[in-house]
């Protein structure tokens, strides 16, 4: 299956990733318009140690914490993606304390989680932070 990959030797810590995340979130065509004046929450996130940066997102795990520890089950694995039920969230972010990589985080209302689900609800079908990363840090592919 297909997975986001970060080879953090390329990141150059723009956040390109972040914008290009939070845009495919909106379902709209401009991107100066879909986020002018707008505090972004995307479902991706540039990490810096000061020596290195990388991009932060799930790994839909072959056997994942997240979804066996949701109490109310709105982490379910689709196809081999970890999707989101947002109406089965209640908030309580077990997910988000039991992921190994912190790539779960609590969604703009705060009542609910998020995290990346390879933009499989993007018309696009690919991830958009691969797809628009200037120097091909962040890659969508296959790995066997």
């Amino acid at each position: 299956m297909k997975r986001v990959y970060v080879n953090e030797k390329w990141c150059l810590g723009c956040h390109l990733c972040e914008y290009y995340c939070a845009f495919a979130q909106t379902n709209k065509k401009d991107m100066a318009w879909a986020l002018k004046d707008k505090k972004i929450f995307p479902n991706i996130r540039v990490e810096d140690d000061g020596a290195i940066h990388f991009a932060v997102s799930c790994r839909h795990c072959a056997e994942p914490i997240c979804v066996k520890s949701c109490i109310s089950g709105a982490l379910s694995i689709v196809d081999g993606v970890i999707e989101i039920d947002k109406d089965k969230c209640i908030g309580c972010f077990t997910c988000i304390l039991t992921c190994p990589y912190g790539a779960i985080t609590p969604a703009e209302n705060g009542q609910a989680i998020q995290k990346c689900e390879l933009c499989v609800r993007t018309a696009e079908g690919t991830p958009q932070c691969a797809a628009h990363c200037p120097n091909a840090a962040i890659v969508y592919e296959d790995r066997g």
